[in-house]
Parts: structure tokens; C-alpha cells; sequence
């Protein structure tokens, strides 16, 4: 029963991480990423495909730009081509998936009008003949004179990417600022626009915006019909165009009535509608961002495509576009009009507009109200229910029944309801059922896996037997996984390891290192230190983890006294077989590091990670620098206060700003002689700190004399050498920066 009730819990707590995002509490990116595949496959699965011949789309392609020139095009010809559009092919409506935001200046009217009131005022002939040309060169003027009083519909763009951004006019807003005061609708809401010149704007039948929503995996699902600039509320193309299209309806937000699903706070705008005569009302379906899906009908081409030279040109039938809903755009690749969606990664633009205008003529936009967010938090904290109770109770083939009957059902369903035009997400409840079925079905070979055996054989790798004996008495007190904790941490290698391994066979260098690690290892656990690794010859152990120890520091410490020693007792047989005697530096630090299992799949070890490990290492490597054989740094020093150091330095080392002090741990006892020679060198150091060259040399001088062996007073009286010829100044810190490892 007590298993059941862990299984039990454990489910019950991955159905609450499911239940946060499914909740947008918090949103995990995987699930996000499923539904949007879901939804972008059922989409294409059940687009309705074909050519919807209502809607033609102009477009500035490769053709167009070679026979008319590169865009954007003089306003002439756009004044021409609104005027073939209309009077020669005789459309129903235009709309613009491009904004005019620049005066047209292709004529060289503004040239002459310069002549004409510089070098040329007086000239009345001159003045006569331009200010008949007026008519004719100002092509801006004649573009807005096509627009008036036809059913044009201008595009334009909002965006944030520069608040201060604000140029042309913008339309009338749809919506008045205070509409939706109370209601719970997240709109889009952009700082800044660019729209078209205000006498475009002012001869044009409506405007409307063309940004799509872009959702978080850069794909085009969504356009706003609706979105806020400045308190106000203006609409997409897509809608302006049904609006004009349908003789201009009042735009009207629509809300459920209150009833056993909703209460009278819920708020939520579910729709617009365009109310027309007759009591016949469109109906445009909306989500919490007041956005409508966009229906595809297919991939690239469900629309008729005319080339703009063509219309230009007159080339086509006029059947072709004889009441024809047309929007000018481009697909041309230089244009920067192409989008990824659903349906394609490289997707124009402006079909991106046409399908939506054709699903809100034909009512086919799916429905995503606000309230299938808490249906779909309903429908997963049933299944999750459901499983996490039964689950632990059934038998594996039971379960395996359970868990795909439901997994079946709610797929049926969703699929069911997307039929029916509404949208319900499917990741977070497929998620739970499969995530439960899981957690259940390999309950057994987890629990299993922690029997005390296999705990020893795991830890035995590291921590000496007896360690691993307490440890076993108490499983569950050890873990490995990761953790902060205060350890201390060794590093060890051989100096002049790779010459010795040249002059010995595959044969000897193995046993040769068997011999020395088998020795090291054995102080090592003597000292209850854990073994962290062998790195070639080197040697990484650290005190104070898996089992706790709060002489982890003193153990360390002991540990690197006790390798020197053993290794002098190793010289006698590796000098019998001819070996050379080994040497070995020791770096030891103490501090803060995160302990734990780690690794890969592949490979994995309990070790030691962090800034303190990394001093740890360094400092094994100073110890070839200062000619000592260990090496210990200020905070191992501090916890083992009873033996004796001496101070080496004041250093920073690669990859770490601030200084440490550094110290060599003598080995006990220190006779009277060590001790003096310990004072002088304390002296000697003061001094070298104060740039009292001449007296720390001679400290230094006395001391190389009592031991002339040690390297320690040979570095210190070449630096004061370097630094009589380059002073480090006054406000030297005394501390030495390494820049290797």
C-alpha cells in the first residue's frame, strides 16, 4: 500500500506540471512545440484544397519587375493600374498588401518647381507651361484621385520595434477608445505604425493593418482582427476588406450570454460581428487576443495569380477579373513578403490575407474562445485522475488497456471537434496519459534498481570499504545527485612524468603506474578521502562527500604529507628495477563545490564541479613554479590550524580575479633549525612586499646558504632582480598573476 501511495503522488505531481501549463500558469516549450505540430498537420490534413476563383491576386512578380522596373513603382502607374483594375476589367474590390508611405517624386515635378522659383521666376512663358504640367506630373495627386470614391482598401503596418515610428495617416479607428472597459480581452497593441500619405488615406474606401501574429516557432497561425494603438481599436486588411466588400456594417464585439459555463465576470469578447441587411449577421470567431486562425485552404496557389505587367499591359481576358475580389501584393523573393506557415515555410504574404478574407465570407474560421483553455484544464485533470489512481492497482495488461482506450478517446475527440470548427489543444492531456503510463510501468524496475548491493558496488568505486559499510547501514541518507557542499578537493602528478614513460615499454610503464597509483589510492582511503578519478598519472580525490566529514580538510591535508612519504619508500624497489624515483606536486583547496553524479549517458562519475575545484587544480600546478611539493591555499589552511606552513606567495591564477595566499604544510615535527630558517623566511618575504630589494636579497642570500637545495629563494631573488629593473610601482599588491594553467 505504501508503494501505491509514492506512485500514486509521484503521478499526481506530474499531472500538476501538466496542470501549470495547461493552466498558463507557466508554459513548458516542448508542449508548445507538439501542439502547434498537431495543429499544423490537422490543418493540412483537413485543408479543403482547390482554387477559390473570388479572389485574384495581383501580383508584383519576377515578370513584373523585369518589364515595369524595380519596385516601388512611380504613382502613375499605379494610378494606371487602379484604373485598368476598375474601369477596363471592372473588380468588385482592391485591397493593398503594400503601403505607400513615401511622396512620389519620379516625376521631376519638384525639380521644376525649384527652377521655377529660382532661376526662372520672372519667367512668365516658363510659369504658364508648368502650371499646366501640374496636373500631369504630380502623380501623387493623381493616385488619389483613382482611389475616390472606388472600394480601395489600403494596407498598412503597426510595430514596436520602434516606439517614435509613426509616419502617414492612419484610418478612422473601428472601434472608439472605452469599448471594451471590463472585459477580458489581451489585445495586440502596437507603439508605432507606418501607413500611407494622408491624401491616400483621405480618398481611399478604408484601411487595415497586415501583421500577422508570429508565433513563438516564427510561424504565421494567427492575424488580429482587432488591435490597440493609443486606446483606440483598428482592424486587419482582411476585415476592411469584408466590410467594404459587405457596404461597411458596424463592427459589433460579441460575448456568451451567462449561463452554467460562464458567470457574468467572464468577459471574454468570443467574436465580431458584421450585422447585415435582412437581419443576416457574419460571424467572425476570435480568441483572447481578439486574433482569428487562419483558415489555409492549401499550400501556395489556392488563389488565381495574375502577373501586375499583364494588367498593366492589358493582356488578359476580361472575364479574368470581371468581379473579382483583388488584392495587390508581391511574391517576388527580393520583396521580403514571404512567411512560414502551416502550409508552407515560404508562404506569401498576401494569400496570408486572402484566405482570411475567404473564411470570414464563407464562415469557415475555427473557433479558439477563451474558454477551451479551462476545458482543456478540465479534460486533463480527469484523465490524470483517473490514471494516477488506477494505474498503481491494475495489472500491466490492464493498464496498458486503460491508458490507450483513453489515449484513443481524447484524440477522437479532438479531431471531433475540429471538425465541428473548434480548436482544443491535445499536447498537456496526451502528455499526462503517456507520461503516467510510463511512470507506472517502470515503477517496479526503478525500485528494484536500489537494493543495498548494487548501492555498495556503486559507491565502491570511490569510497573506501568501510565507508561503504556505514553508508549501507543508511541508504537512504546518500544520494548522488548533485549538491552544494563545503569539501575539500586534492590533485597530484608526477613531474616529469612523460620523459620517465619514454624510456619504459608498454609493460614496465603499466606496472610502474599500477604500483605508484595502487600506493597513492591506498593513503588516499586510509584517510577516508573519496577517489574522484585517475587522470593519466595524475591524481584527483576530494574529503567530505558521500559520507559527511568535518575534518575533511585536515584529512586532505594528512593525505598529501603521507604520498610524500610513501613515495620515498616506493624509491628503493623502483630503484631495484631500474626506475627512476617519481616526484609529484599537490594542490589542495577547500571550499563550496557542487558534488553529484555526472556526466553523460554514455559515461557517468561522482566528482566535484566548481570555482574552488578549479583552484584546487591550479594550484597543483604551481607547485613546479615555487619548487615544493604541496601546496595549499588560505581557506585549507584555516580550517587546519595546528601545523605549520610556510607562506609561498600571494597569486592570482588563470581564471580567477581575485588573489589567494598560498602555503606549504611542513611535516611534523620542525626542529629548531626548520624553525629559525621559517622565521627568516618570513622576514625575507615582509620585506620583498615592502620593495625593500636590497634586504629581502640578503635575507634571501642567508637562506640559500642554510638550504642552497630548496628553489623557493632562487625565485624570489630573480624576481627582485627583474623588478630593481622594472619597479612594479607604489601601489604594487605583492601578488603574482599567472596567466597558464
Amino acid at each position: 500500500m505504501k508503494k501505491n501511495l509514492i506512485r500514486i503522488a509521484l503521478g499526481l505531481a506530474l499531472a500538476l506540471v501538466l496542470f501549470g501549463h495547461s493552466a498558463n500558469i507557466y508554459q513548458i516549450p516542448l508542449l508548445n512545440t507538439l501542439d502547434a505540430f498537431v495543429y499544423d498537420a490537422r490543418l493540412r490534413l483537413t485543408a479543403r484544397g482547390g482554387v477559390d476563383e473570388r479572389i485574384v491576386i495581383v501580383d508584383i512578380n519576377e515578370k513584373s519587375l523585369a518589364e515595369v522596373g524595380r519596385w516601388p513603382w512611380s504613382r502613375d502607374k499605379m494610378a494606371a493600374l487602379v484604373t485598368q483594375l476598375f474601369d477596363h476589367y471592372g473588380i468588385a474590390l482592391l485591397g493593398f498588401d503594400v503601403v505607400f508611405a513615401e511622396p512620389d517624386s519620379s516625376s521631376g515635378l519638384s525639380s521644376l518647381e525649384a527652377v521655377a522659383n529660382d532661376e526662372l521666376k520672372g519667367d512668365a512663358a516658363f510659369q504658364s507651361v508648368l502650371k499646366g504640367l501640374r496636373g500631369a506630373l504630380n502623380y501623387d495627386q493623381r493616385f488619389a484621385e483613382t482611389l475616390r470614391n472606388r472600394p480601395v482598401v489600403l494596407g498598412y503596418y503597426f510595430t514596436s520595434l520602434d516606439a517614435v515610428h509613426k509616419s502617414g495617416a492612419l484610418p478612422d479607428a473601428v472601434i472608439q477608445a472605452g469599448t471594451f472597459k471590463g472585459k477580458h480581452v489581451d489585445f495586440t497593441s502596437w507603439s508605432g505604425y507606418g501607413a500611407n500619405l494622408p491624401e491616400f488615406q483621405k480618398n481611399a474606401g478604408s484601411a487595415g493593418h497586415f501583421n500577422p501574429i508570429v508565433d513563438f516557432d516564427g510561424v504565421s497561425r494567427r492575424v488580429p482582427m482587432l488591435v490597440e494603438h493609443e486606446g483606440k481599436y483598428y482592424e486587419s486588411l482582411s476585415l476592411a476588406m469584408a466590410r467594404v466588400l459587405l457596404g461597411k456594417p458596424q463592427l459589433t464585439p460579441g460575448y456568451p450570454e451567462e449561463d452554467i459555463f460562464s458567470s457574468k465576470n467572464y468577459g471574454a469578447m468570443e467574436w465580431l460581428d458584421l450585422p447585415l441587411d435582412g437581419g443576416k449577421v457574419v460571424r467572425i470567431p476570435v480568441d483572447e487576443q481578439a486574433a482569428s486562425l487562419i483558415p489555409y485552404r492549401g499550400a501556395e496557389g489556392s488563389f488565381t495569380y495574375v502577373s501586375a505587367a499583364d494588367v498593366l499591359s492589358g493582356r488578359l481576358q476580361q472575364e479574368q477579373l470581371k468581379g473579382k475580389i483583388v488584392l495587390f501584393g508581391t511574391t517576388a523573393p527580393g520583396l521580403m513578403d514571404l512567411r512560414a506557415t502551416p502550409v508552407g515555410s515560404t508562404y506569401p504574404g498576401v494569400e496570408i490575407h486572402a484566405n482570411l478574407l475567404a473564411g470570414i465570407l464563407d464562415g469557415s474560421i475555427k473557433q479558439k474562445p477563451s474558454y477551451v483553455l479551462g476545458a482543456d484544464v478540465l479534460l486533463l485533470s480527469l484523465c490524470a485522475l483517473l490514471l494516477a489512481l488506477l494505474l498503481p492497482v491494475l495489472s500491466p495488461l490492464r493498464a496498458t488497456l486503460l491508458a490507450f482506450s483513453l489515449l484513443l478517446g481524447v484524440t477522437v475527440l479532438n479531431f471531433g471537434l475540429w471538425w465541428a470548427g473548434l480548436m482544443m489543444p491535445l499536447a498537456a492531456v496526451v502528455s499526462a496519459i503517456l507520461g503516467l503510463y510510463a511512470l507506472n510501468m517502470s515503477w517496479g524496475f526503478f525500485v528494484e534498481s536500489r537494493s543495498k548491493r548494487q548501492f555498495t558496488e556503486l559507491f565502491g568505486q570511490y569510497v573506501p570499504p568501510e565507508l561503504v559499510d556505514e553508508m549501507a547501514r543508511d541508504p537512504e541518507r546518500y544520494s548522488m545527485e548533485g549538491k552544494n557542499e563545503e569539501l575539500t578537493v586534492l590533485f597530484s602528478d608526477v613531474r616529469g612524468f612523460t620523459s620517465i614513460s619514454e624510456g619504459l615499454d608498454p609493460k614496465e610503464l603499466t606496472q610502474l603506474m599500477n604500483a605508484y597509483l595502487g600506493a597513492m589510492t591506498a593513503v588516499v582511503q586510509k584517510n577516508r578521502g573519496t577517489l574522484d578519478k585517475y587522470i593519466g598519472d595524475a591524481i584527483m580525490a576530494f574529503w567530505g562527500a558521500p559520507v559527511a566529514d568535518v575534518d575533511h580538510a585536515r584529512h586532505a591535508v594528512l593525505t598529501a604529507l603521507e604520498m610524500q612519504v610513501e613515495l620515498r619508500r616506493l624509491d628503493e624497489p623502483f630503484k631495484a628495477r631500474g626506475w627512476a624515483a617519481l616526484h609529484i606536486g599537490v594542490g589542495i583547496n577547500s571550499g563550496t563545490m557542487t558534488v553529484g553524479d555526472m556526466g553523460s549517458k554514455v559515461r557517468k562519475s561522482y566528482t566535484v564541479m566548481g570555482d574552488a575545484v578549479n583552484l584546487g587544480s591550479r594550484l597543483e600546478g604551481l607547485t613546479k613554479q615555487y619548487g615544493v611539493g604541496i601546496i595549499v591555499s588560505a581557506s585549507t589552511r584555516a580550517l587546519v590550524k595546528d601545523l605549520v606552513y610556510r607562506e609561498l606567495d600571494r597569486v592570482r591564477v588563470k581564471g580567477k580575479g581575485e588573489p589567494v595566499s598560498i602555503f606549504e604544510p611542513l611535516a611534523a615535527p620542525i626542529d629548531k633549525a626548520e624553525q629559525d630558517e621559517l622565521k627568516l623566511w618570513n622576514q625575507a618575504l615582509r620585506l620583498y612586499r615592502q620593495q625593500d630589494w636590497d634586504q629581502a636579497e640578503l635575507q634571501l642570500y642567508n637562506l640559500s646558504r642554510i638550504s642552497p637545495q630548496r628553489t623557493l629563494y632562487q625565485v624570489y631573488t630573480e624576481r627582485i632582480a627583474f623588478y630593481r629593473e622594472h619597479p612594479p610601482g607604489e601601489d604594487w599588491d605583492g601578488v603574482t598573476t599567472f596567466e597558464t594553467k
